[in-house]
C-alpha cells in the first residue's frame, strides 16, 4: 500500500492540537433561578377571542329566527333615547315608529361623512342593527317555515335620537348634513339641541312634569264643580203605573 505523504505545514499544526485538561473557571456571577409565572386566572387565549361587531351587523346567529315584532310604545313616561346626550346635535325621529334597515342607515351615515369632509367632529349611533329580517321570496306558495336571512334592520321609535354629533363645525353646515341625511331614511326627521326637552310619546315635556301629564287636562276648581251641581234641576219622578 502507498502512504500519501501530508505537506508539512500541516503535519506541524497537527501536532500543536493538544486537549487541554485544565478546568474552566467558574463566572463571578451565578445565574438567578428562573421562577415559575403564574398564568391570570379567567383569561381566554386569542384564538377563543370573540370577533368584534358593528353596529350594522351584530355578532348574532344568522340562522335562528326571529320575530318581527313591533316598535317600543313609552306607554309608561319613559323618555329614553329622546334626547342629545354625547354630542352637541341629533337627528331624530318625528312622525312614528318605524323598521329601518342597515342599508339605509349605512347611506345616511356616508352621506353626513361626505358632507362634512375636511371637518373636524365625531359622530355618534345611537341605534343598533341587532333585528334579522328574513324574507321567503316572490311567487313562493305560503307556507313551509319563515324563510331565509336576507338583511338586518332595527327598530326605531318615535321621537327617537338616531345620530349625534360633537365639534368644531358651525350650526348651519350640521343641518345641512342632517337635512340630508334625513331625506335618505324613511319618515319625517327633526334636527335638535342638546338641553331640549325630553319627549314622552308624542307630548314634549318643556317645562311639564309627569306628574302633570297623569292628571286631568283641565282643572276644574272645588267651587265651579259645587255651582255646577247646585244649579242642576231635580229631575220629576217617573208615574209608576
Amino acid at each position: 500500500m502507498m502512504r500519501t505523504s501530508a505537506p508539512p505545514c500541516l503535519a506541524g499544526a497537527f501536532r500543536a492540537l493538544s486537549i487541554a485538561t485544565s478546568t474552566v473557571a467558574r463566572p463571578s456571577v451565578l445565574p438567578i433561578k428562573s421562577t415559575q409565572i403564574c398564568a391570570p386566572k379567567n383569561v381566554r387565549h386569542f384564538s377563543a377571542t370573540a370577533t368584534m361587531s358593528s353596529w350594522l351587523e351584530p355578532r348574532l346567529d344568522r340562522n335562528k329566527k326571529m320575530m318581527k315584532g313591533r316598535v317600543r310604545v313609552a306607554t309608561g313616561g319613559s323618555t329614553k333615547g329622546t334626547t342629545v346626550i354625547w354630542g352637541q346635535y341629533g337627528l331624530r325621529m318625528k312622525d312614528h315608529g318605524r323598521r329601518i334597515s342597515a342599508a339605509q342607515l349605512k347611506v345616511a351615515e356616508d352621506t353626513i361623512k361626505a358632507r362634512l369632509r375636511g371637518q373636524k367632529y365625531r359622530l355618534y349611533k345611537r341605534v343598533n342593527c341587532n333585528l334579522g329580517v328574513f324574507v321567503s321570496g316572490n311567487e313562493i306558495r305560503m307556507g313551509k317555515g319563515k324563510g331565509s336571512f336576507d338583511h338586518w334592520a332595527a327598530r326605531v321609535a318615535v321621537n327617537q335620537i338616531c345620530f349625534e354629533l360633537k365639534g368644531l363645525i358651525h350650526e348651519k353646515i350640521v343641518r345641512d348634513a342632517f337635512r340630508l341625511a334625513g331625506n335618505k331614511l324613511p319618515g319625517e326627521w327633526e334636527f335638535v339641541h342638546k338641553g331640549e326637552p325630553p319627549v314622552v310619546g308624542i307630548t314634549k315635556l318643556n317645562g311639564i312634569t309627569l306628574e302633570e301629564l297623569k292628571r286631568p287636562r283641565r282643572k276644574v276648581e272645588a267651587a265651579q264643580i259645587e255651582a255646577s251641581s247646585s244649579s242642576e234641576t231635580p229631575r220629576a219622578p217617573l208615574d209608576t203605573p
